[in-house]
């Protein structure tokens, strides 16, 4: 099953995205149904609304006044609070039953309009958020819903900006066009994404990037991308964990790299990382394991291939390869994959020497094998002046 999170502030078209994704095929969880559902008339929710606040919320024949309730709760934080505790548990039950219910090979698409606010994207295997500019989504308010212009823009600014919006979204939905121009896109998503990473999390396949040493420039969201599949790795292993780090290339501002985000999980003891549980939980997050990876080169300064050992898993996601070595804390290879991030983010004429050694290397050599296999004697070589300038610096892995 594959968990996908969908967002986007208000007049955006999410709406529009989640119906293209239920005729595609997928299981839509809208949270706006349900939270009229757990207040519907008869319900122990909507029994504990009016208790809260009152006759008031509710019309002649016993069902909730929503725009009294909007009145209540819109400028009042307190007020909001409050309906939320009645709420909000009752959602996530239903939820949960409706997930549950989902056939093993579905595509199950989370509706929620406060995604973000919520802090919920590390909960699902990708987040898709659905933009469009602020005056577009004005426009669509005061034609569709009938608000004015004032109204529109105070419920568009009492929502998150597309700013925190674009740092949540694993996949962003443009939406300043016509209606069509986003069913094309939700349908490449579906087509090209979607289905073949459910597949993946189904049969616990990794992805992997052609078997070519392609190059790219220093992308400027590889950290902001890095940090939302921290955050998930965070949340599927909880305190199994004693820190995950984006390591690698792509850590490092400016280097050029392969487009393959490199993350570091540390373990107390490697052992755990062996645990069923533990490969079993990473496996459905879509970060399974590849068995015959053990470990890393030894360098010469610590020969002792144990001070190397690792587990390694990768991203079931064909829009995002990413690497997840899981080290044990304290070991060689666990420091010296931070070591080395932190002193090339320092050292720019080690950075430039080593964005040299790649572009040669990559052109001289056919496979990525080859050419991870050509960069280790320079590797062996920028280890001791790593130390140096660790020595030279105070600096120490940070715990």
């Amino acid at each position: 099953m594959l968990r996908v999170g969908l967002t986007g502030g208000i007049g955006a078209g999410k709406s529009t995205a989640a119906v293209r994704l239920r005729e595609l095929g997928a299981l839509v969880v809208d949270a706006d149904v349900l939270a009229r559902e757990v207040v519907a008339p008869g319900s122990e929710g909507l029994a504990a609304v009016a208790e809260r606040f009152g006759a008031d919320v509710l019309t002649a024949d016993g069902s909730l006044d929503r725009a009294a309730l909007g009145t209540l709760v819109f400028d009042d934080a307190a007020a909001r609070r409050d309906l939320e505790l009645i709420t909000h548990p009752r959602i996530a039950a239903r939820t949960r039953e409706l997930v549950a219910a989902a056939a093993a090979d579905q595509v199950v698409v989370h509706d929620v309009p406060l995604l973000v606010e919520k802090g919920m994207g590390p909960d699902y295997h990708l987040v898709l958020v659905v933009g469009a500019a602020e005056d577009v989504r004005v426009e669509r308010l005061v034609r569709d819903r009938g608000m004015s212009d004032v109204e529109a823009r105070a419920r568009i600014r009492s929502q998150v900006d597309d700013a925190q919006r674009r740092r949540a979204a694993d996949v962003w939905l443009d939406n300043n066009g016509a209606p069509e121009r986003l069913r094309d896109a939700v349908d490449a998503l579906w087509r090209e994404r979607l289905v073949p990473f459910e597949q993946n999390v189904r049969a616990g396949i990794r992805a992997r990037r052609p078997e070519v040493p392609t190059l790219v420039p220093y992308d400027e969201t590889w950290p902001t991308q890095a940090a939302r599949l921290v955050a998930r790795l965070g949340r599927v292993l909880g305190d199994r964990v004693v820190a995950v780090e984006h390591v690698g290339s792509t850590s490092v501002p400016g280097l050029l790299a392969k487009d393959v985000i490199d993350l570091q999980v540390e373990v107390a003891r490697l052992e755990e990382a062996d645990r069923p549980a533990f490969v079993r939980d990473l496996t459905a997050a879509g970060f399974p394991r590849s068995r015959g990876i053990l470990g890393d080169r030894p360098k010469p300064s610590v020969p002792d291939p144990r001070q190397w050992r690792k587990r390694f898993h990768g991203s079931s996601d064909p829009g995002r390869v990413v690497h997840v070595h899981v080290r044990e804390q304290g070991s060689v290879g666990a420091r010296f994959a931070l070591l080395f991030r932190d002193w090339l983010r320092a050292d720019p004429s080690a950075r430039e020497e080593y964005a040299g050694t790649k572009r040669r290397l990559a052109a001289a050599h056919a496979t990525t094998s080859d050419y991870a296999a050509a960069k280790e004697p320079w590797f062996d070589s920028a280890c001791p002046r790593a130390e140096e300038w660790a020595r030279e610096n105070g600096w120490e892995a940070p715990r």
